[in-house]
């Protein structure tokens, strides 16, 4: 009589079968997460998966009478489940303390909207009578897509959608790439920027004016990662080319100009850009004429590498660059040569009311002067603020100040943020000279007396 009690209140509460199933129904299947959310994806696109589990934690079988996408084969997710893909899985059996896994994808449709939209759906789980579900939800965006583009016309490209490159870009000799005022580049990781023409970026103070050129991956990691894209490259022959208020971040190589040191005009302007997370090097120039103005280059493996000479004028810029868990601070923020290879050149460069600084890695001195004696080498630093520990000789230098910490506004590298605004105190405030620039890169007023190093004014 006990046996058969026993056994009966087995059945009744905890739903066991001779077969081993569990089908009590409150039974509950652990999901890794009730909501799968997906960052930005643009139309057509596609995106990268997301992952999921379903574990068993009971001493017995469960049976699934089935897995599948609320939308059916109409949903914009795809899934994946226990190796095959498809919209709907019947009879799926998990082992006792076991799990199984499941992959996600979603692609959106196009429509009309030029705005962020957001697609929902729900992995539905049907077993023992009851249903769990796991949230879907993305975030879709429509875009102007261009796969291996050669512009041979001159182009001006509004702000209406984002421009998703693909395959990289091309702007043939004479032909102009104009970028109006919120222009967004997302680039694929096989879409460089070719410029054999003529780029004009041109952003404005305001935030959501301001152009960005950035890696098009919006998830974890990915969305911080350097090298997402080989990055933007000026070739012999190309001038004038203009970034005004514009960012660029995540490329291998951000910005590299050829040539043309001798060009009446310069190869390159910079005003009022940020040039950020670049794993190789922000901004190279080879025996080119680079102007740069109320710039910031931030946390590249090399920030500025200017070698084999040119004509380089920097006004107002911070270079710094913090270790953190994308990039080790190895190499100076600020390199000059005049020399590529067994090549010299002349070089003449310029910097007013700058900033060099790096912590967290092996860099002592954070401006690195090289010099072939088979070409003419001029370069000086005027109302500067820099880490050095070694003694300049190859560069005049006037109020520059040693190894006094800048007081940068926040730098918290575990978090990945970065504010190189000046803190009160600052040794960098009012230590500049007057120089003809009355903004900074927030666009604010520099002060009309002595402004402030770097590219932020102190308000």
């Amino acid at each position: 009589m006990l046996r058969w009690t026993t056994l009966t209140f087995c059945l009744l509460l905890l739903g066991c079968t001779k077969d081993g199933f569990l089908e009590a129904p409150d039974a509950r299947i652990r999901i890794s997460a009730d909501t799968l959310r997906f960052d930005t994806v643009f139309v057509t696109a596609g995106s990268t998966y997301r992952s999921f589990t379903l574990a068993n934690d009971y001493d017995q079988k469960i049976r699934l009478n089935s897995v599948q996408l609320g939308g059916g084969n109409q949903s914009s997710f795809k899934l994946n489940f226990n190796g095959q893909a498809g919209s709907r899985f019947d009879n799926i059996v998990i082992e006792k303390k076991d799990s199984l896994y499941g992959w996600i994808q979603v692609n959106i449709d196009p429509s009309n909207n030029t705005l962020p939209f957001v697609v929902r759906d729900s992995i539905l789980l049907e077993f023992n009578g009851k249903t769990q579900k796991i949230q879907l939800e993305a975030w879709g965006r429509n875009a102007h897509f261009l796969r291996q583009a050669t512009l041979s016309q001159s182009q001006t490209w509004p702000d209406d959608k984002p421009y998703v490159i693909l395959g990289g870009l091309t702007i043939d000799p004479n032909v102009t790439l104009t970028l109006l005022p919120g222009v967004d580049l997302y680039m694929h990781a096989d879409a460089p920027i070719l410029v054999k023409g003529r780029i004009q970026s041109l952003g404005q103070a305001d935030s959501a004016q301001r152009v960005r050129i950035q890696g098009d991956r919006f998830d974890e990691p990915y969305r911080d990662l350097p090298a997402a894209w080989p990055g933007i490259f000026i070739q012999p022959g190309s001038s004038n080319n203009l970034f005004r208020y514009t960012i660029i971040r995540q490329a291998y190589q951000a910005l590299v100009a050829e040539q043309g040191a001798n060009a009446p005009n310069p190869v390159l302007k910079l005003e009022q850009c940020e040039i950020d997370n670049a794993y190789e090097a922000g901004l190279i120039g080879i025996n080119s004429s680079i102007y740069a103005e109320n710039c910031l280059f931030s946390n590249c493996g090399q920030n500025a590498l200017l070698i084999g000479g040119g004509n380089y004028q920097f006004t107002h810029c911070t270079l710094a660059s913090y270790a953190n868990r994308y990039l080790d601070h190895q190499k100076p923020v600020l390199t000059l040569t005049n020399f590529n290879g067994n090549t010299a050149n002349a070089l003449q460069a310029q910097f007013r009311n700058c900033i060099f600084w790096g912590e967290n890695g092996t860099v002592e001195d954070e401006v690195l002067l090289v010099k072939n004696p088979n070409a003419p080498y001029q370069v000086h630093f005027q109302n500067a603020l820099w880490k050095m520990q070694s003694t300049v000789s190859l560069a005049t230098t006037d109020q520059v100040i040693n190894n006094q910490l800048p007081l940068f506004d926040s730098i918290q590298s575990s978090r990945n943020y970065y504010n190189f605004r000046l803190k009160s105190g600052s040794p960098a405030i009012n230590s500049g000279i007057a120089t003809g620039l009355t903004t900074d890169l927030d666009g604010r007023p520099r002060s009309v007396g002595l402004p402030d190093l770097g590219c932020y004014e102190k308000q």
